[in-house]
């Protein structure tokens, strides 16, 4: 009872949380797959991040007006058409939440493009792991700064590519 004689309610509690050691195994194991891929992204390590995306794995940059790319190969192929144009990666991650099969990263990317331009990523990336493999994968970020920093060479080469080369 609180002091006024109201009893307070628990509403949205979520899922129970569970203390099992297997549980807490499956949120780490969970983790290191998803910055596991992160790391492939970056060196570009594209047969390796084929085989941590699931057969049915769902990518979408959420701000794109593009529907996004399913399953390892399209997804590849989708972020090649962006990330073979720059030179060089920087990725820094903030912090990484777990929770179920859910695994969300807050990060920061800085792309270094080889004509000397400089351009940096905040997102936030959502993920869902199924039997060690990504079956999620959406990324949310400023579209409006990313078009007003990056190279209009590079803008241009993005936009002559056409979702049927990824679906």
């Amino acid at each position: 009872m609180s002091p006024r004689g109201i009893t307070p309610t628990r509403q949205n509690e979520g899922p129970p949380i569970s203390n099992s050691s297997d549980t807490t195994k499956q949120l780490i194991q969970n983790k290191e797959t998803v910055l596991r891929m992160w790391s492939h992204v970056y060196a570009r390590e594209w047969d390796a991040l084929r085989n941590i995306l699931a057969p049915e794995c769902k990518h979408k940059d959420m701000p794109a007006p593009d529907a996004g790319a399913i399953g390892p190969d399209n997804i590849v192929s989708r972020l090649r058409i962006g990330f073979d144009l720059i030179e060089r990666f920087e990725h820094t991650v903030s912090r990484v939440v777990a929770e179920d099969d859910a695994i969300i990263v807050e990060h920061r990317e800085r792309w270094h493009f080889k004509t000397g331009e400089v351009v940096e990523n905040h997102l936030v990336s959502v993920h869902e792991v199924s039997d060690g493999k990504i079956s999620l994968w959406r990324d949310y970020w400023d579209i409006n700064g990313m078009l007003s920093n990056a190279p209009q060479w590079w803008i241009e080469a993005v936009a002559n590519e056409s979702p049927r080369d990824f679906s």
